[in-house]
């Protein structure tokens, strides 16, 4: 399964900012669509992507001044992406050794999807399900 395949099923509604809007204007939009992190574009480009966590770990060592500050100040930079042809798997793997929850999906530099950590596991253990269903159908056939 690819997550091409993911975003057929999910959808490829993404919620992503400006890299030139206020942190402030950031959070409102992660509060407004309860979402943990979105791309962040800079002439239709994903050029970074911001979480919450980049919002607590730059209030934390910086002071509220950081609500102020542009976007591209606070996001992690350059973003890591998928394209619509990678696996599954390679995409749960992405994730673990770099240590994100989220994957822009980008195809010829333009933002079409966003999958998360959750839309991917969900995916295997639907996957796993099947598979022993299929198990559970040839020993009970033969």
């Amino acid at each position: 399964m690819t997550v091409g395949a993911i975003l057929a099923r999910k959808g490829n509604s993404v919620v992503s900012i400006e890299s030139t809007a206020s942190v402030t204007q950031a959070i409102d939009l992660l509060a407004e669509k309860r979402i943990g992190a979105m791309p962040v574009m800079a002439q239709g480009q994903v050029v970074g992507i911001m979480s919450e966590r980049d919002v607590i770990y730059h209030l934390r060592s910086e002071g509220p001044q950081v609500l102020d500050w542009p976007v591209s100040r606070v996001m992690t930079a350059p973003a890591i992406t998928a394209t619509r042809d990678m696996s599954v798997l390679a995409g749960l793997s992405q994730m673990t050794r770099r240590r994100i929850r989220h994957l822009p999906v980008v195809e010829d530099g333009r933002l079409i999807g966003i999958v998360s950590i959750g839309d991917l596991v969900k995916q295997r253990m639907d996957r796993i399900e099947e598979e022993a269903e299929a198990m559970r159908a040839y020993i009970t056939t033969a």
